[in-house]
C-alpha cells in the first residue's frame, strides 16, 4: 500500500499534468463551419472562440435569418470539435493512470 506521502506526490504529478493539459487545449485549433463552409467559425480546444469567416454572399438583408442560422450551427459545430479535441487530449493525459472504472476527471 502506498505511503501518505507517494499519494500526496502523485496528486501533486496529476494536478502538474492537468494545468499542462488545460494549457494545451488553449493552442489546440478547431475550425466548425456550416453551409457548405460560407459560414466558419475557429475555437480553441477548450471552446474559445478565436474568430469567424462569413462569406461576403450571405451579408445582404435578404439572407439576414439564414446567416444567423449558419452562425448558430458553425459555432455549435466547432464546440463540439473542441469538446471531441479535448476529450482525446484528456484520454492520453489519463491513459497510464489506474483510475477506477466509471471515474471521470473534471471538464477543463
Amino acid at each position: 500500500m502506498p505511503s501518505l506521502d507517494e499519494l500526496m506526490k502523485a496528486a501533486q504529478n496529476v494536478q502538474e499534468q492537468m494545468q499542462a493539459a488545460q494549457a494545451k487545449l488553449d493552442t489546440i485549433e478547431v475550425e466548425g463551419a456550416s453551409g457548405g463552409g460560407l459560414v466558419k467559425v475557429r475555437a480553441s480546444a477548450r471552446g474559445r472562440i478565436l474568430g469567424i469567416v462569413i462569406d461576403p454572399s450571405l451579408l445582404t438583408t435578404d439572407s439576414k435569418e439564414m446567416l444567423e442560422d449558419l452562425v448558430v450551427a458553425a459555432f455549435n459545430d466547432a464546440k463540439s470539435k473542441a469538446d471531441q479535441a479535448g476529450s482525446a487530449e484528456m484520454n492520453k493525459l489519463t491513459a497510464g493512470m489506474p483510475l477506477p472504472p466509471g471515474f471521470k476527471l473534471p471538464n477543463l
